[in-house]
């Protein structure tokens, strides 16, 4: 352990940890491939309890699956076995199956509990599903160049760390959208994708064993430890 809630781990011996976790303030979700130690840090550091799920028998939920504390977007391909036990296990939350040509839904929708920010390819009929599922208010946007705006950033209730591509105009828009201030920065060395190099919600962040002192400052930093 680094220090509160904050920690660095390599999943399967890949430091983008984010691909298999998507994180909420009340669980996070993980593939079956995880270990039970790798669930344990990851449950140690962000303070919630993990859901194991898959997605059409894929297990990189953090690529697939789109979730805040209110809702769980499941992409196209997801079985029905799937959909079931996942309701079961989170009778509180609302679970659907979401159809859509960007079925990544994770590396395309950066969300927390009041906003996601959305690829501005979703149709406005698929911008209305996530924000019903999710309770959120949608912003159409892409950051740096990147439409996928969940595998180039990370937010949570408390932050956002946008890649270091962002222009400072969308820097300022988002940040006055939110309410809150942003950081800019990479992971893993270097790495522009830090939505898949990090686990993060409101109490905790893990982020891929590769990241440097000065990128886990930076992240850490934009999200309050």
């Amino acid at each position: 352990m680094i220090s509160m809630g904050v920690e660095k781990l390599r999943i399967l011996g890949n430091d983008y940890v984010g691909a298999w976790v998507a994180a909420t303030d009340k669980f996070f979700l993980l593939g079956n491939e995880v270990s039970p130690g790798e669930e344990r840090i990851i449950r140690d550091a962000i303070g919630v309890d993990g859901v194991r799920t898959s997605a059409g028998g894929f297990g990189f939920v953090g690529i697939y699956i789109s979730a805040n504390s209110k809702g769980v977007l499941m992409p196209h391909g997801t079985e029905e076995s799937e959909l079931r036990a996942l309701r079961k296990l989170l009778p509180d939350v609302r679970v659907e199956i979401f159809l859509s040509e960007y079925n990544a839904l994770k590396n395309n929708i950066l969300a927390n509990d009041k906003f996601a920010i959305i690829n501005p390819s979703y149709s406005r009929e698929e911008e209305r599903k996530i924000a019903d599922v999710l309770e959120v208010e949608t912003i159409r946007s892409a950051l740096g160049g990147f439409g996928t705006v969940g595998a180039n950033n990370i937010i949570t209730n408390k932050g956002l760390v946008l890649n270091n591509r962002a222009s400072e105009r969308e820097k300022e828009r988002i940040e006055k959208i939110l309410g809150f201030k942003s950081e800019q920065s990479t992971a893993n060395i270097g790495s522009v994708s830090v939505g898949l190099c990090a686990i993060a919600n409101s109490s905790g962040l893990v982020v891929g064993d590769a990241t440097t002192g000065f990128e886990l400052a930076r992240i850490a930093g934009a999200l309050g430890f």
